[in-house]
């Protein structure tokens, strides 16, 4: 069964807030296999501008994947996880997220389409500071494959 458009808008509470270490921002930036500077060496990131190291771009989805799960485990939305599959992921920064940040994020869904039978949704992260200071969105689109049949039809 499709998923229900009306969805589309829904809100979920804010996260707790996460606290982004050094220790975190160095061993994402060494799994993805980026080596600056900026990622590890606090002086290095001030020389850039910055009061200490900052995360790889693509860090905040840590936070916005763990927050995408109160849309995943909504019941009342009917989302089959074991068909979903991850589509696309963007980000809009307004600044770096930088060691220190005490960020939480508010889950909304932005989109429900239907194509080729299967749900694609978009889930939009907004990451805040603790001062409630706009820190970068996230963009996520989930894709929920369409059941088959036992032949695979």
């Amino acid at each position: 069964m499709p998923l229900d458009p009306s969805f589309i808008g829904r809100t979920y509470p804010p996260t707790e807030p996460y606290e982004v270490g050094r220790e975190k921002i160095r061993e994402f930036a060494t799994a993805i296999g980026d080596a600056n500077p900026a990622y590890r060496d606090p002086e290095a990131a001030k020389a850039l501008g910055h009061p200490d190291v900052i995360a790889p771009p693509t860090f905040p989805f840590v936070l916005s994947y763990r927050a995408a799960a109160q849309v995943v485990e909504d019941p009342e939305l009917g989302l089959d996880f074991s068909r979903v599959v991850h589509g696309d992921q963007k980000f809009a920064y307004t600044r770096p997220v930088r060691a220190g940040d005490r960020l939480s994020v508010v889950i909304s869904i932005d989109a429900i389409k239907s194509l080729a039978g299967n749900d694609v949704l978009t889930v939009r992260g907004e990451l805040l500071d603790d001062g409630g200071e706009h820190v970068v969105t996230s963009l996520m689109t989930l894709v929920a494959r369409a059941a088959t049949d036992e032949a695979g039809e």
